[in-house]
């Protein structure tokens, strides 16, 4: 069980899941995502408003720009769904726990990270400069 009311993060998980992101709910959904041949893009959302205002447009703007991108969007919510995030986590290391922040992964090596303070301190369109970039090198 997770800090939040369902209705509260309700609307912020639909951000994401309506932009194509798969909301993930256990470890194991995690663990099959993020194992996945090929490129895997993880947000880690929450309900602070650097995610609002900065991380999720920053992520829609750089999947709806790119030419090349992520083979699969999903997301987990800091807050929420306590064990997916920690195995989620466990994937990120050893960049220390934050949230937002954004992980691309390749053949489930972690191949491009965005921390918080990547995201709380910068410009939207450097976010999704630095999203497009990753997915150039890496999709």
């Amino acid at each position: 069980m997770g800090m939040y009311p369902e209705y509260m993060v309700a609307p912020i998980r639909e951000d994401l899941t309506s932009s194509g992101f798969e909301q993930l709910m256990t470890p194991e959904e995690v663990e099959q995502a993020l194992k996945t041949e090929g490129t895997v893009l993880l947000a880690v959302n929450s309900v602070c408003g650097c995610a609002a205002s900065k991380a999720r447009p920053a992520l829609k703007m750089a999947v709806a720009a790119g030419d090349r991108t992520p083979t699969k969007l999903v997301t987990v919510f800091a807050g929420m769904e306590q064990d997916a995030v920690a195995k989620a986590r466990e994937y990120m290391l050893p960049y220390p726990p934050s949230s937002p922040s954004i992980a691309l992964f390749k053949d489930g090596e972690l191949v491009h990270m965005i921390e918080r303070y990547h995201i709380e301190g910068n410009e939207l369109h450097r976010i999704v400069d630095n999203l497009k970039g990753a997915f150039e090198a890496y999709c």
